[in-house]
This record gives C-alpha cells, sequence and structure tokens, in this order.
C-alpha cells in the first residue's frame, strides 16, 4: 500500500478508522493528523492558490511512481554533503 488519506474518530485514547485498511497485524505505518478544521483550512487554500493561478492542482497521483530507496539513499547522500544547507539555497545555487 502507497499513501492514503482515511478518516478516524479519536476515542479513548485510540484512533478507530471508519472504514478498513489493508494493513498487517503489527505493521508500522506513519500517520499525519489533521483535524477536520485543519483539513478543510488547508483544502481552502489550496483552493486559492490554484484560482489565482500560483500552483497547479495536483493530478492523478497514483500516476507517480514511488522514489525508490536507492535515490532517496543517494539524495540523502547528496543533500548531507552539502553541509546542511537550506534545500533553497541548494535549488537557487543549482540554478545559477
Amino acid at each position: 500500500m502507497s499513501e492514503i488519506i482515511i478518516t478516524a474518530v479519536y476515542s479513548n485514547g485510540m484512533l478507530r478508522p471508519h472504514s478498513p485498511l489493508s494493513l498487517t497485524d503489527g505493521q508500522i505505518v506513519r500517520l499525519q493528523v489533521l483535524t477536520e478544521e485543519a483539513s478543510k483550512d488547508a483544502e481552502q487554500i489550496i483552493q486559492s492558490l490554484v484560482a489565482e493561478g500560483l500552483v497547479t492542482p495536483p493530478q492523478h497521483r497514483d500516476d507517480v511512481e514511488p522514489v525508490s530507496e536507492e535515490a532517496w539513499r543517494e539524495l540523502t547522500q547528496r543533500l548531507e554533503a552539502l553541509g546542511g544547507k537550506p534545500l533553497s539555497e541548494i535549488i537557487i545555487e543549482e540554478r545559477g
């Protein structure tokens, strides 16, 4: 399974998904918790940016192939070799 977005309810110290997940027992996952209000705020901001022509709306995310572990490691090593500069500075230098 790649990235999915689900809704869940928090009850008695547990997050309970509204629909079943195709996970194996004991599988470790990463969670980003957005309240419904924060999610709506983020969506409104994105829609405003799209309407102003400042960003392009996301297309079919399923068409994007995930980065391989090897490519991820190589990129991490290259970024570490640059001495901890912010990514924005690295991009500006690469473009210059």
